[in-house]
């Protein structure tokens, strides 16, 4: 028996339908038309200080570093420019733990288990050099609770990182509260805020948070280019992890990435202008997603239904004979788990830590909405899943 026919898309619907903007965004027509002038004509090196080439190219550098301040309520000088978000997340995590073990501060750190890899991987990393590292676990929805997080500090306890939104299951975990008990205990709190930036409004000057992670390509600017936030703080100091020039306060070495910068400042400036819009836009494409999926039978939604970014939803669906469901939606782009995992024939970690079974967690999908996603997109996703499972349905059925 052959596996059921795609629907057809309309004629008017662009083919194939993209709806993985969690694992990277299109860089904006108007962000690249920025970069393209620092490829060519403005070429200079931001930091040669001697020449007209060099003080424009840093000029370009500093509006970049005052745009991405101002999405999320920074002063510019708080901003560092990295390679992306996981360099971000290991100059914070590595650079904050080893300047203040060295300074007497302890040695036990606190994450969750749904964290990014970048910062997972890092602990495990810090592990090994002698931290003690707790990992929490969340509830059913995804979110740990202050309470829980409270009862995981200790005396020793220096540093802690928490995902603003987890990259998979798209729930905002309690920040603010969080970082307030870490501030009452003079713990470094550290957020990696990737999928959050350009969906949420962030406000630093409010947060109380110490260091914040951002990427530019999940903000429809380039990729390979991302910073991280450092509280301006005389007891907040950050080992380098790469030795140099002593570029970017001493934190980061090496030649800015100047085309790169300035999309990221534009990527970011542009996301403010549009955060609110957009965001009402996205959230009733996803009701509407998910308003034509909720009645099949044996579908799950995975996370918080109230606490999440609206632009994702993570489903699992009954496992078909065909294989996942998401390896039958032909020409429709989603994921399986996130970018850095896909790969792999394992289920979720992130949805195993919230109590899924291995096979609610291999069959899931993660839906991803995003500045160019339709209704028409949306209408012929939901057809082509009902489809699929009626198809599934009908071949179970006894003659």
């Amino acid at each position: 028996m052959n596996a059921p026919a795609p629907c057809r898309p309309p004629a008017d619907l662009q083919f194939p339908i993209y709806l993985d903007y969690g694992a990277t965004t299109p860089v904006d027509p108007q962000v690249a038309r920025v970069m393209c002038d620092f490829l060519t004509d403005k070429f200079g090196n931001a930091a040669s200080s001697s020449h007209p080439f060099g003080w424009e190219a840093r000029r370009a550098v500093d509006h970049a570093r005052a745009q991405v301040a101002a999405l999320v309520g920074a002063q510019a000088n708080e901003i560092i420019w990295t390679s992306g978000a996981t360099e971000s997340n290991n100059l914070a995590l590595k650079g904050c733990a080893h300047a203040l073990r060295a300074r007497g501060r302890g040695k036990h750190l606190i994450t969750v288990a749904t964290e990014h890899k970048a910062v997972l991987d890092t602990m495990h990393t810090l592990e090994k050099a002698g931290f003690e590292v707790s990992y929490l676990q969340p509830g059913a929805d995804g979110l740990i609770t202050p309470e829980q997080f409270r009862a995981a500090l200790r005396d020793d306890t220096l540093l802690a990182s928490v995902m603003y939104v987890n990259n998979e299951i798209g729930v905002i975990q309690p920040i603010a509260e969080l970082g307030r008990l870490c501030a009452e205990r003079g713990v470094v709190f550290h957020v990696d805020a990737v999928q959050a930036a350009g969906k949420i409004a962030i406000d630093l000057a409010q947060l109380p948070v110490d260091l914040m992670s951002f990427s530019a390509h999940k903000v429809y600017g380039p990729k390979g280019i991302g910073a991280l936030y450092v509280r301006t703080n005389p007891d907040l100091k950050l080992e380098a992890q790469i030795d140099g020039g002593g570029h970017e306060n001493g934190m980061r070495s090496g030649t800015l990435a100047t085309h790169q910068i300035v999309g990221m400042g534009e990527a970011f400036a542009l996301a403010g202008q549009l955060l609110q819009e957009e965001g009402l836009r996205i959230r009733s494409l996803r009701d509407r997603l998910w308003a034509g999926l909720a009645d099949l039978p044996g579908v799950q939604l995975n996370g918080s239904a109230e606490q999440r970014v609206p632009h994702n939803l993570n489903v699992s669906f009954p496992p078909t004979r065909y294989g996942t469901l998401a390896s039958q939606l032909l020409g429709i782009a989603v994921s399986a788990g996130s970018a850095c995992n896909s790969a792999a024939s394992a289920p979720s970690f992130v949805l195993l830590a919230i109590g899924r079974s291995p096979e609610v967690a291999r069959n899931a999908v993660r839906f991803s909405l995003g500045r160019g996603t339709t209704e028409a997109e949306i209408d012929y996703v939901v057809a082509a899943v009902r489809q699929v499972l009626a198809c599934e349905l009908a071949t179970a059925l006894p003659a």
